[in-house]
């Protein structure tokens, strides 16, 4: 009893960790790794005599479960609420921008000007 108990203990101190990790590298993945051995441990304590082996299958299925379920529906409602969804998609905030053309474009290269910078393009001459 007190061994399954302490198997309990350390899938919820492996999720605090990976909890604690997410905080210095955020990004959300370490996060629901963590859910899962937070999960995991609650597992450990319905079903105390689960084998590392059988633990290690769980405990991968889990994780692979939340993160899948966080990129299907969590962070696409995340997307939808965000006030700049363009902000770190520079490739997506030049369509259908009007730029002007600072270099003729030859031998299908050239260069415009976007903003305050120059950049260099490809096209038809």
């Amino acid at each position: 009893m007190i061994s399954n108990l302490l198997a309990s203990y350390g899938w919820w101190l492996l999720a605090l960790v990976l909890i604690a990790a997410e905080l210095l590298a955020p990004g959300y993945f370490l996060l629901w790794i963590g859910l899962a051995a937070g999960v995991m441990g609650l597992v450990m304590l319905v079903f105390p005599g689960l084998p590392f082996l059988a633990q290690a299958i769980v405990f991968a299925a889990l994780s692979i479960g939340v993160c899948w379920a966080y990129w299907k529906f969590i962070r696409p409602a995340a997307e939808l609420r965000d006030d700049q969804p363009l902000l770190n998609r520079k490739g997506d905030r030049m369509i259908g921008r009007h730029v002007t053309v600072v270099e003729a474009i030859v031998n299908g290269r050239g260069k415009v000007k976007v903003g305050d910078s120059v950049w260099l393009v490809e096209g038809a001459d």
